[in-house]
């Protein structure tokens, strides 16, 4: 699946400084990860961000921002971003720190610390 390598690169802009930082293939686009946990990705439809549960609600109260839906159904806790959205800065912003707050709540993968 082609992915939109001016959004793969915005958001590698973002994670620049991230520690631990890997890109991967997978739900069909590319996915950025820290010390093995996905905390963002881009795909064919526009942009995906691993927010969490307790970010949730306020990632969906942002503008552009809607439920990220894989086959049909509603992932609980990750939200995606249309590419006329993404460009926004600030917006990009809010949910790669929103990504990264969940991410580093979470336990090392065995190998990746």
């Amino acid at each position: 699946m082609a992915i939109d390598e001016g959004l793969a690169q915005l958001m590698r802009d973002d994670l620049i400084d991230l520690d631990g930082l890997e890109e991967k293939r997978m739900f069909g686009g590319l996915a950025f990860l820290s010390f093995g946990h996905m905390v963002c990705g881009v795909h064919k439809d526009g942009a995906m961000y691993r927010v969490g549960k307790e970010h949730y609600p306020a990632a969906l109260g942002l503008p552009g921002v809607r439920e990220m839906q894989f086959t049909g159904r509603p992932m609980s806790g990750m939200v995606e971003v249309a590419p006329e959205d993404f460009a926004d800065d600030g917006l990009r912003a809010q949910l790669t720190q929103m990504a990264l707050g969940f991410v580093r709540s979470l336990p090392p993968k065995p190998g990746k610390s």
